[in-house]
């Protein structure tokens, strides 16, 4: 586990730009309970992958159509809320970051790590813009 003033920054990249924090299960399944479109980042300390992540979830807000609900949880900090959305995300193994569309509670479109790392974060922000495009 990562102490929390080690990835406070990287969590501000994500709730800053209007993502909620969610720390418990109860919280995650609260989230995919609601109506619509919820994203979930699943958050990482991983330099290779994470740090084109967290500015591909922010851009891909600039699009016309896009979840009504934006939500993260951190790996390797906050292991109850990871735990429960990565249940949420089976058939997909775990992997941080990640990215999940959910649609009135059904996975509709997911992001593993291996789209992620290696990608500059304006193909992840268009990835996940058609997702939207899409379902939302």
């Amino acid at each position: 586990m990562y102490p929390e003033e080690i990835v406070k920054p990287m969590q501000e990249e994500l709730t800053s730009a209007g993502f909620e924090a969610l720390y418990t299960a109860n919280e995650v399944t609260n989230a995919l309970a609601q109506e619509g479109t919820t994203l979930v980042v699943v958050n990482s300390v991983c330099g290779c992958a994470a740090r084109n992540a967290r500015p591909g979830a922010v851009m891909s807000l600039s699009n016309t159509k896009k979840p009504a609900n934006i939500v993260t949880v951190f790996a390797g900090v906050h292991k109850e809320a990871v735990d429960a959305a990565r249940e949420k995300m089976f058939p997909f193994p775990p992997s941080s970051p990640s990215m999940a569309l959910f649609k009135n509670g059904e996975l509709v479109h997911m992001l593993e790590r291996h789209h992620i790392e290696g990608n500059p974060a304006e193909i992840i922000a268009e990835n996940l813009k058609e997702a939207y495009n899409e379902h939302c």
